[in-house]
């Protein structure tokens, strides 16, 4: 799948009024969506808790999460996502998480994201 970016705002959940907005490389191979951290603290957003991550070329890195209210261009909602502190100068990247709170999948095609249908439960129970 090729890679492409989506403009999204991220807005501190406890004072709207701080917000950025920036565009994110969609990273379905990734868990968890990676900001910069200097750019989170710019919004005040604070760190939960620790994680232990594997980063793509293998390593193991305990990096802070937090969470921050996520808006996807082309979506009508926001939503509060996970998010992990990523290294000052790292890439901007939209992780599964996010993706499936806002119900979108990729399109390796179009190089956009789509709405996807949402399954709830594994199978369906008979009355029987």
């Amino acid at each position: 799948m090729g890679m492409f970016k989506v403009d999204v705002t991220l807005t501190n959940p406890n004072d709207r009024s701080r917000a950025f907005s920036e565009k994110f490389w969609v990273d379905t191979g990734a868990l968890y969506s990676f900001v910069p951290e200097d750019r989170l603290e710019s919004i005040g957003i604070e760190p939960l808790r620790p994680r232990e991550l594997i980063l793509a070329d293998g390593r193991r890195e305990r990096r802070l999460l937090g969470e921050a209210l996520f808006e996807v261009v082309g979506q009508e909602e926001q939503l509060t996502c996970q998010v992990i502190f990523a290294p000052k100068d790292s890439l901007f990247l939209l992780g599964a998480t996010a993706l499936e709170a806002f119900g979108l999948d990729v399109d390796p095609t179009t190089k956009s994201l789509k709405p996807m249908l949402a399954v709830i439960g594994g199978f369906l129970a008979s009355a029987a």
